[in-house]
């Protein structure tokens, strides 16, 4: 715990207030870092690009999840397998295989391209263009839906059947008892999903490095901020700056999943 989390955790915070260069040794410069990412216009560039994939891609990929788990729930044959099938992406989200992948889909060329010429369509190379690049990254996203599908489903099994069974001899109908019973009863578990994937997609690398090939192109339109991170870094040794923008964004999710715990409050239903 001390060497490989607590411990570069705190020596992360101690460089964020020093001009550092891993070649020399760090030298203290206050506040200086933070007050720098105020006048850094790129800075600002990734925090919008960032926020934009996780406004964009965790809704839909929860949507996903919510739809194939109702579908599961219904008790199709073989359920065991299609779960294992649908969660198999999850587990490869991360990989520099499965980002390489995606980007061969999504090129010039690709397999999208491929079938886009069947009707007549000529694309481009989507990851290439700044309007679709982002775009590209969202799918890969919304894509590894296996593991909140999963917890979805567990959520819709502890839904007691007398319920439905009661509104159904009342009269309602499926999408009433989906708007009135389940949607209600399955809120607890929509909070838990939407906060996990949402700091998991603040914390999105890989696709974005990949996918770029490291640049955050075109014309910064994939640029997150982790990315732009690793490039101050890593690629201009200014790892006091990049330790003080690590930092910032650790406390960008914590306020923001402070706020959806306040938030839950009207609209999260608990069983007392």
């Amino acid at each position: 715990m001390v060497a490989v989390t607590a411990g570069p955790v705190l020596a992360s915070l101690y460089l964020s207030f020093t001009d550092y260069t891993l070649l020399t040794a760090p030298r203290w410069v206050g506040l200086a870092n933070y007050r720098r990412m105020l006048d850094d216009p790129q800075w600002h560039h990734a925090l919008l690009v960032t926020d934009e994939y996780v406004l964009v891609s965790v809704p839909l990929q929860l949507g996903l999840a919510l739809a194939l788990a109702v579908v599961l729930n219904r008790g199709v044959r073989g359920l065991a397998l299609y779960r294992s099938v649908y969660y198999l992406p999850s587990l490869l989200a991360g990989s520099v295989s499965i980002a390489i992948l995606w980007r061969q889909i999504f090129g010039a060329e690709g397999l999208v391209n491929q079938l886009l010429r069947l009707v007549g369509v000529h694309g481009a190379s989507w990851v290439s263009h700044p309007d679709f690049a982002l775009g590209t990254l969202v799918l890969l996203n919304a894509w590894t839906f296996g593991a909140p599908m999963v917890i979805f489903l567990a959520g819709l099994r502890q839904i007691p059947a007398a319920y439905h069974e009661a509104a159904a001899v009342g009269g309602a109908g499926p999408e009433a008892r989906f708007r009135h019973i389940t949607l209600p009863l399955l809120t607890p578990v929509i909070f838990f999903n939407l906060v996990l994937q949402m700091i998991g997609a603040f914390q999105s690398f890989t696709q974005a490095f990949v996918v770029s090939g490291g640049t955050g192109g075109p014309a910064d339109a994939t640029l997150l901020a982790t990315l732009y991170l690793y490039r101050r870094a890593f690629r201009t040794f200014d790892m006091g700056y990049a330790c003080a923008m690590a930092w910032v964004l650790l406390a960008l999710v914590a306020a923001l999943t402070a706020l959806h715990f306040r938030l839950a409050r009207r609209w999260v239903f608990y069983g007392d």
